[in-house]
């Protein structure tokens, strides 16, 4: 099979690699760029563990081609904590107790980020409409729900830029 030379730009970094045009975007972020926060759960774009955000939006990358990324700009869960401090959505999920295993947590947090940019004063009808593509065997959604409420609310304060 012929192989193709990509370059990818995932959390503002450039990434070469040599892959086979049916190669997923999931598994090349994993497999050649070494980030393995992004997950596979279901392989078929169900579960949402694989969300990341393509420029901007949340997109599945196990439903995409490692090739078909090239020119854009990719997001994963590795970007979004600033050194040991953690990003107002990853806070909020740790004080409200929204996970538990954590495997479905990184689509979580990348849904909930594109969300509560286009939405950032959301009712819990919205939240819950937002993540109804993301599963999660462990938490209930009950404490999710209340973290993305949170996070809204800690974002509408959060004086950085871009967050």
């Amino acid at each position: 099979m012929t192989h193709c030379e990509i370059t990818v730009r995932i959390n503002g970094r450039s990434y070469a690699g040599r892959v086979e045009p049916r190669k997923t975007l999931a598994d090349f972020i994993r497999e050649d760029c070494g980030l393995t926060g992004t997950h596979l759960g279901c392989e078929h774009g169900v579960c949402g563990a694989c969300t990341i955000l393509m420029d901007g939006e949340a997109v599945r990358s196990c439903l995409l081609f490692a090739v078909q990324a090239v020119g854009a700009e990719l997001m994963t869960v590795e970007a979004l904590a600033d050194g040991d401090r953690l990003h107002p959505i990853q806070q909020a999920f740790r004080d409200h107790h929204a996970l538990q295993c954590g495997f479905c947590t990184p689509g979580f947090l990348l849904t909930t980020l594109a969300f509560l940019r286009e939405t950032p004063r959301p009712t819990d009808q919205e939240i819950r409409e937002a993540l109804a593509g993301n599963l999660c065997r462990c938490t209930g959604y009950h404490n999710i729900v209340k973290a993305v409420a949170a996070a809204a609310a800690a974002l509408a304060s959060d004086p950085r830029p871009g967050v």
